[in-house]
């Protein structure tokens, strides 16, 4: 026997007890405890998107029952709290009809609830709560976060009543107030509302009167002599309010609005 044999026996003797115990170990353990199969499973594309409406179930449109009524009232309280949003998707499924009890928690007195009050009323798209908007937009002793919050939802459904607010929050003490009033005043296509915007320009902060001119050019698409506003005084501010009271004189009563899809130009 050539040297190479011998190897080759002794490696049989080797591996022949540990391919006789593996085979006892797959015969005496079932299928399934033991060694793990991996098999391929046939691939199948996912569904095409389909373009489904964004709420599954649709809001209620008719009148709310005296016992709907009770419910909603009873979900006021729980607007602030960890089922806050929870309350706030009842309501959507309530529908308009339960705006009316919905503005109830305008007056209530956690500054949460009144804030999921307002966000709720801009999820139901509910323009009949404007006027309820408006007033919170206006109230001096609400906190700015709520006031700013309900004239941005009311301009954003119903813009031409919210002209009254703009006017009552562009001679707010706070400034944060003034530039919200300034800043919203963009999106409400009313001729009113640029002689406040320009009282706004020679504003005592220059944030304030920055976001003034700025809806001034988007509104009227004036082309004004080019002024250094960035690192301007109340003194040049004024100034330069007065040249835009002097146009606005001469174009008020044949002035149009543009074309609010038109883009504003570049400055």
């Amino acid at each position: 026997m050539t040297v190479q044999q011998q190897h080759s026996c002794r490696w049989v003797i080797v591996l022949m007890p540990l391919v006789l115990g593996m085979a006892q170990t797959l015969w005496a353990e079932p299928v399934g405890k033991g060694w793990a199969i991996p098999v391929q499973m046939p691939y199948e594309a996912p569904p095409k998107g389909q373009n489904l409406p964004a709420e599954s179930v649709p809001q209620n449109t008719k009148p709310l029952t005296a016992g709907e009524v009770q419910r909603a009232e009873a979900l006021l309280p729980l607007l602030e709290g960890a089922q806050e949003f929870w309350a706030m998707g009842e309501f959507v499924h309530l529908g308009e009809p339960a705006v009316p009890v919905l503005v109830k928690g305008l007056t209530m007195a956690g500054p949460r609830i009144r804030y999921n009050v307002i966000e709720t009323i801009s999820m139901l798209k509910a323009a009949s709560a404007v006027p309820a908007l408006v007033a919170t937009a206006k109230e001096p002793n609400e906190i700015p976060r709520v006031r700013e919050h309900a004239l941005r939802v009311a301009v954003r459904l119903d813009s031409a009543k919210t002209v009254d607010a703009i006017e009552v929050m562009a001679k707010d003490q706070n400034s944060s107030i003034r530039k919200a009033a300034a800043f919203e005043a963009r999106y409400v296509r009313e001729k009113t509302v640029v002689p406040v915007l320009i009282g706004m320009i020679a504003d005592e902060e220059r944030f304030v009167a920055l976001s003034a001119v700025h809806s001034l050019w988007i509104l009227t698409r004036h082309e004004t002599e080019f002024h250094d506003w960035e690192t301007s005084t109340k003194q040049d501010r004024q100034e330069w309010a007065i040249e835009w009271l002097e146009w606005w004189d001469g174009q008020k009563d044949s002035f149009e609005m543009s074309d609010p899809k038109r883009p504003a130009r570049a400055r």
